[in-house]
C-alpha cells in the first residue's frame, strides 16, 4: 500500500483505545525492528480521553486526534491497532479498512461471525490485514505441546480441560464486561483465546454442550460459563475438552490451569498464557531423551523405577515398555509478564513482516479470529437453549 510520507522501512501505527492493555501492547509493538531497518512508529492516538493516552502521545511524540476519522485518514498511518470493547470492533475496523489501513484488533474479532466475515472479506478485497491478536500461538509452550501431541510422545491425546478462575475485582457491576450487548458474553469476549489454542493443537472442534450460570440476586449478570468441545472423529478417536470460565474471585486468587491427558501420562499447564508445566508420565529411555530435548532445562524427578515383573505396562488394552515413572517441571523460573511482552512483540513482528513482504507466512491469520469466534458463538447459543 501507499505509505505516503513514511520512509520505505517505516510503517505508521495508529491506535484506537489506549487503556491499560492497549498501552502495554503498544509499548511492545514499538520495540519491534528488523535488521534491514523495518520498524513501526506511533503516529496518532484516537478514541480515548484517558490520561494514559495523553501520556503515551507525549512520550512517543504522537498526535492525539479528536476523531477516529482523522486517525484512519491520516496519511502517515498504515496500521490501525484497535484496543476497545468488542461491540466497537466492527465499526472501527470497517472504518479503517475502507480508508485503506491494515487492522490488528484485540479479541474477539467482532460480536458475531457475520460481522467478522464481512471484515475479513473487505480486507481481502483491498489486500489488507484484518488480524485478531490471538497471541497464544506465539508462545513457545504452545509449539512444544503441539509437537508432543503430533509426535505422540506420551501416546494418544485423550482428554483436556481449561479452568479459568478469574478475578472480578476490577469489574464493577456497571462495567461493560457484564453487558452482553457490549461484550458478547464470556465465551465471546474471553473464551476465543482458548478455543483457538485447542484448535491449534487438535484441529477443528464441535461444541457438544454449554451452560451459563447467573450470579444469585442479580438481574442478569452472567459470571460463569462452561462448554464441552469434541475434537477428532471415529477414525482418529474422539476427544472431549471441557472449558470453564468463572469471573468470581478476588484478584489475589485469580488462577488458570489446563490439563491434557494422554495414554502414558498427563500435563498440567498454568496461567492463561501457559508459562509453567508439570508433566507426570511413564516412559522409556528414548522418550525421556525426546522430552528433555523438547523441554530444555526441565527439572526431572524420578517417582519410581519400573523393572522386573512390573514390565511391560498396559493401558487401553495396549502394551508398552517403560523403565521409569517421572515428573518434569518446566518454566517455573520464568517471569510471566516478560513472556507476555515477548509474545506481543512476536505477533506484531509477524504481521509487520507480512505487510512489508507480501506473501510471507503468518502464524496468526485472519481465519483464526473468525473460527474461534464461530466456536464461541455456538457455545453461547447452546448455553441459552
Amino acid at each position: 500500500m501507499d505509505t505516503n510520507a513514511n520512509s520505505a522501512q517505516e510503517l505508521g501505527l495508529g491506535v484506537i483505545g489506549m487503556g491499560g492493555f492497549g498501552l502495554f501492547a503498544v509499548q511492545q509493538f514499538l520495540q519491534v525492528g528488523f535488521p534491514d531497518g523495518l520498524h513501526a512508529r506511533l503516529v496518532a492516538i484516537a478514541g480515548s480521553k484517558r490520561e494514559e493516552a495523553a501520556t503515551v502521545a507525549k512520550r512517543f511524540g504522537a498526535e492525539q486526534l479528536g476523531s477516529l476519522e482523522e486517525l484512519v485518514n491520516h496519511p502517515e498511518v498504515d496500521i490501525v491497532y484497535i484496543a476497545t470493547p468488542p461491540f466497537l470492533h466492527y465499526e472501527q475496523a470497517m472504518l479503517a479498512l475502507n480508508a485503506g489501513k491494515h487492522v490488528i484488533c484485540e479479541k474477539p474479532l467482532a460480536m458475531n461471525p457475520e460481522q467478522g466475515q464481512e471484515m475479513i472479506d473487505t480486507a481481502r478485497q483491498k489486500g489488507l490485514l484484518m488480524v485478531t491478536n490471538l497471541m497464544q500461538r506465539y508462545n513457545p509452550m504452545f509449539a512444544r505441546i503441539k509437537h508432543l501431541i503430533d509426535k505422540k510422545l506420551l501416546g494418544d491425546f485423550l482428554h483436556g480441560y481449561f479452568e479459568n478462575y478469574a478475578g472480578d475485582e476490577g469489574l464493577s457491576p456497571e462495567h461493560w464486561f457484564w453487558d452482553r450487548s457490549k461484550s458478547g458474553g464470556i465465551f465471546i469476549e474471553h473464551g476465543v483465546h482458548f478455543f483457538d489454542m485447542f484448535a491449534g493443537w487438535l484441529g477443528e472442534g464441535i461444541v457438544k454442550a454449554a451452560q451459563v450460570v447467573k450470579r444469585p440476586h442479580s438481574a442478569d449478570l452472567e459470571d460463569q460459563v462452561q462448554a464441552i468441545v469434541e475434537y477428532g472423529d471415529d477414525e482418529s478417536g474422539r476427544k472431549l475438552v471441557n472449558f470453564y470460565h468463572g469471573f468470581t474471585q478476588t484478584g489475589r486468587m485469580d488462577r488458570q490451569e489446563m490439563r491434557l491427558l494422554f495414554e502414558r501420562g498427563d500435563i498440567t499447564l498454568f496461567e492463561w498464557v501457559p508459562t509453567r508445566m508439570i508433566m507426570r508420565c511413564a516412559v522409556d529411555e528414548e522418550t525421556t531423551r525426546a522430552l528433555m530435548d523438547l523441554f530444555p532445562g526441565a527439572q526431572l524427578n524420578v517417582t519410581a523405577n519400573i523393572g522386573g515383573k512390573d514390565r511391560p505396562l498396559r493401558g487401553r488394552h495396549k502394551t508398552f515398555d517403560a523403565y521409569q515413572q517421572i515428573e518434569l517441571r518446566f518454566g517455573f523460573g520464568d517471569e510471566k509478564q516478560h513472556i507476555y511482552s515477548e509474545l506481543l512483540r512476536l505477533m506484531f513482528q509477524d504481521q509487520l513482516r507480512a505487510i512489508h513482504y507480501p506473501g510471507t507466512h503468518r502464524i496468526i491469520q485472519e481465519e483464526n479470529g473468525l473460527e474461534s469466534l464461530k466456536t464461541a458463538t455456538i457455545a453461547d447459543q447452546l448455553a441459552r437453549r
